[in-house]
């Protein structure tokens, strides 16, 4: 940044090799988590932390998992709102059958329920690729919608068909139900999305990592110096699923409150991938820029013609707001296709070297 790291010297490989080698990363990076958890419960007001913050951070959590898999693996996938599903409907049905069970295993035991769905389904990878492993994930979503809407067992035979979170605590404190606070739920969902990031970031820096990047890039030539596919792409398929079950379950007990399997459509799973794309693939920090210009630049166009005075109908509003949306997409696609992660790369090596000319 504008600061110079001159006279910090790396004297083992650890050092060298850690996330924030530069001090003062490392003391930005501690302010600003700690400010993620104060500031927004002391100051924001409710709407803010249930219709922007808690959704933002479950969104991010989930491209966060399609990230690993399209974006490090290289393994497309439009199947993320099943494995969701998979998620917020295990979740449902452990917190009701065994009610002492706490609410964070709940959300790990959906995870791993998740990550076996996504084992089976990933298995045509090891054959096909592209846009044809797509189709394949695809079917997947659309399997599991109908799983969840024909049998009845999952949604504990309600004549409705809806999925409702019971009222769970966390040491004492209420953290899902009707009376669990926004400030709360924010809590338990910033904690959820911070651990599983740090644990992305390594596992990509790491052996497993590289495995998954050298199938993305080659894939023959990977197999050619010992990366097994089986058990790579497998891997990844879990291990995002797992990401994305953790979110489900974060989507209707943190969330919503109660879902239908309309919730977990189509348009769900192109809505993570289009964070992905956005972000930037291949970047852990790409996946909450994503998820955070998903969900705020639609806020920012419902309330400017407000802002400048202007009174829209509300279809021509919603119209305008659509091309906008769509047009800024396309424009920051164009500028920088490999994301916002990049632009906020380069901006910061242009202010290492500030006041210089590049």
């Amino acid at each position: 940044m504008i600061y110079r790291e001159a006279g910090q010297f790396k004297t083992t490989y650890a050092s060298d090799q850690a996330i924030f080698p530069i001090r003062q990363d490392r003391i930005i990076a501690a302010a600003a988590i700690l400010a993620a958890f104060v500031v927004p419960t002391a100051f924001a007001n409710d709407y803010w932390l249930q219709a922007v913050l808690i959704p933002l951070l479950i969104y991010a959590l989930a491209a966060l998992g399609l990230n690993l898999l399209t974006g490090y693996a290289g393994q497309l996938s439009l199947g993320t709102g099943g494995f969701m599903a998979v998620g917020a409907y295990s979740a449902f049905k452990l917190s009701t059958a065994f009610p002492w069970l706490s609410i964070v295993a709940v959300f790990l035991l959906s995870g791993v329920m998740a990550a076996l769905v996504g084992v089976v389904f990933g298995i045509p990878s090891l054959r096909i690729k592209g846009f044809y492993l797509a189709v394949a994930t695809l079917a997947a979503q659309f399997f599991l919608i109908w799983l969840f809407n024909k049998v009845a067992w999952f949604t504990n035979y309600a004549s409705s068909g809806t999925i409702t979170a019971p009222t769970r605590e966390v040491l004492g404190v209420t953290v899902s139900g009707p009376t669990a606070a926004p400030g709360t739920r924010y809590v338990v969902a910033l904690a959820f999305v911070a651990l599983f990031a740090l644990i992305a970031k390594n596992l990509v820096r790491g052996r497993v990592g590289r495995s998954w990047m050298a199938i993305r890039d080659r894939d023959i030539a990977a197999e050619i110096i010992g990366v097994r596919p089986l058990r790579t792409k497998l891997l990844a398929f879990a291990i995002s699923s797992f990401y994305c079950g953790v979110a489900g379950a974060e989507f209707v007990f943190l969330y919503l409150g109660s879902a239908e399997t309309l919730a977990f459509d189509i348009n769900l799973s192109f809505l993570v991938l289009f964070m992905v794309i956005i972000g930037g693939l291949g970047s852990v920090l790409g996946s909450f820029l994503g998820a955070a210009f998903i969900v705020l630049v639609p806020i920012f166009l419902t309330n400017m013609p407000h802002a400048v005075g202007l009174n829209l109908p509300v279809a021509i509003q919603k119209q305008i707001e659509l091309m906008v949306f769509g047009g800024l997409i396309i424009f920051f696609l164009i500028v920088e296709p490999h994301g916002l992660a990049r632009l906020w790369q380069i901006t910061k090596e242009k202010l290492r070297l500030w006041p210089f000319p590049h």
